[in-house]
């Protein structure tokens, strides 16, 4: 399917500008709660070589020789960094921020599931991958939803004033989106359209939200990595609903 082909290219890239970015940035705008590597033993170190890790992943996906190891490369690398994000909602369990970090890296981790899913597998293993995969982004934009409600005020503001009818029009409009799509993809009814509907929303996020800022303010680290992340999100929402089976 060529959607599916579109769907790796838009997750692999988004995989190599992040590690990039984190590369080049050693700081809490481009790394987020994932500072916390930086923090460890030899947090430098190892924190590079997950980079290093997430770029040969991301381009690795786009070739079907290597697609499977660079599947299970990248779902190895997001499952460490959605660890990464534990102390901190331990630390501050009142804090929603750090759940909404959690899934964040969770929706791609459910991306590269549903990349191995994809790659190749006997039928029964490729089906049981596809189902935690979508049963896992499900979780995700629940975390969206309630996100969007909590910072209800900021999402409003992340709304460009030049579309109408007006922001908080649309930001009351995309939490509704989020909770539907929440519903279709859990209870898999109507998922598989929920899906692509929520994959054609988070690009319009990137597209008109954060490449704006982006050229408007360049040298600001966390545009590049909002962007990076949104089309990380979207890619990883896009790989799932192009599963033959789920």
């Amino acid at each position: 399917m060529k959607t599916a082909m579109y769907g790796r290219m838009v997750l692999g890239a988004s995989a190599v500008l992040l590690g990039a970015i984190a590369l080049i940035w050693h700081d809490a705008d481009t790394w987020q709660t994932l500072i916390q590597i930086w923090k460890l033993p030899s947090g430098i170190t190892i924190g590079g070589c997950l980079m290093f890790a997430q770029i040969a992943g991301g381009i690795g996906i786009q070739f079907p020789r290597t697609e499977r190891l660079a599947s299970i490369v990248l779902t190895i690398v997001y499952l460490l960094f959605s660890l990464a994000c534990v102390p901190g909602i331990l630390a501050a369990p009142a804090v929603y921020e750090r759940y909404g970090s959690f899934f964040e890296q969770f929706c791609a981790l459910c991306g590269a599931i549903a990349l191995v899913a994809a790659s190749g597998l006997n039928a029964a293993l490729a089906k049981a991958l596809g189902q935690a995969a979508r049963l896992g982004l499900g979780a995700c934009v629940i975390s969206f939803t309630l996100g969007q409600i909590i910072y209800f005020r900021y999402t409003a503001q992340m709304v460009p004033g030049w579309i109408p009818p007006n922001p908080r029009f649309w930001a009351i409009f995309t939490t509704i989106a989020f909770a539907l799509a929440a519903m279709a993809i859990l209870i898999n009814r109507l998922a598989r359209l929920a899906m692509r509907l929520m994959t054609l929303m988070l690009a319009l996020f990137g597209l008109l939200v954060w490449i704006p800022r982006l050229i408007a303010h360049p040298r600001a680290h966390f545009n590049w990595s909002e962007l990076g992340l949104t089309f990380l999100i979207t890619g990883a929402a896009w790989v799932v609903a192009d599963l033959r089976s789920f």
